[in-house]
């Protein structure tokens, strides 16, 4: 059976030099600052939409703050690159979650 690969080697694949993607990430959904500049950039592509669009200031400001908070807070024992990656998957998630309660919100006020 050459195609299988066994339990111990993928867990031992997944794991990285520092924290594990996981715990990294978690972290990174409970930083305050990264929740209010999310909610920030939401906000401001709402009041910008008619000249700016929504994708692309999206998506800009996902990339931005996951560049510009480790940069400035500093990656811990993670490498740049993996706290960026981190980031952008956070970002996203709570990105989804505030444009959700926001279209809730916006719905709610008719």
């Amino acid at each position: 059976m050459v195609g299988l690969v066994r339990a111990a080697r993928i867990g031992k694949l997944a794991q990285t030099k520092g924290q594990p993607m996981i715990e990294l990430i978690q972290s990174q959904l409970l930083d305050p600052f990264r929740i209010g500049l999310i909610v920030a950039l939401v906000f401001t592509m709402f009041r910008t939409r008619a000249a700016t669009g929504t994708v692309l200031p999206l998506a800009a400001g996902v990339i931005f703050v996951a560049v510009i908070l480790p940069t400035t807070q500093g990656a811990g024992a993670t490498s740049l690159t993996e706290a960026v990656a981190a980031g952008i998957v956070s970002n996203l998630i709570i990105l989804g979650i505030v444009l959700a309660l926001a279209m809730i919100v916006r719905r709610l006020r008719g």
